[in-house]
């Protein structure tokens, strides 16, 4: 999701292009017939989320990285069957060319987190990267 959160996040900024072509680079490793779809698709989404944050209807733009996330776990997928790893290649664009066209507050949004516990007993244990709710008795 991180991927495709600084995609989308990307999208918005001066080196979109970049963005386009970083992953067109990657489809076109699993994919080489498709590239150029994606990358006008990523065109097209670029003025839905300029559009978007215009209007200040941020959920959109949430929408816009679920779906790629989608995608990029289906190419990385796609990518494993037929032996391209791209898992590394993928954490370089993000590290590299990606988070680095992101203002900081931008950056922030994109991290990793690991989370780690342990429960015995009678105990639970609640963990979340963002928001959680918990409702119920």
């Amino acid at each position: 999701m991180a991927a495709a959160t600084a995609v989308v996040s990307a999208m918005a900024t001066d080196g979109w292009q970049q963005v386009c072509s970083a992953v067109g680079r990657l489809w076109r490793q699993v994919h080489p017939e498709r590239a150029a779809t994606v990358e006008g698709e990523l065109a097209d989404v670029r003025t839905e989320i300029l559009a978007a944050r215009a209007t200040g209807a941020y959920e959109n733009v949430e929408d816009f990285a679920t779906d790629w996330a989608r995608r990029i776990q289906r190419l990385l997928a796609a990518g494993k069957s037929v032996g391209v790893d791209l898992e590394v290649e993928l954490q370089h664009l993000l590290d590299h060319e990606l988070i680095p066209l992101l203002s900081p507050a931008g950056q922030e949004n994109i991290t990793k987190i690991t989370m780690k516990a342990r429960a015995s007993g009678q105990a639970r244990i609640f963990q979340a990267g963002r928001d959680q709710h918990i409702t119920g008795t």
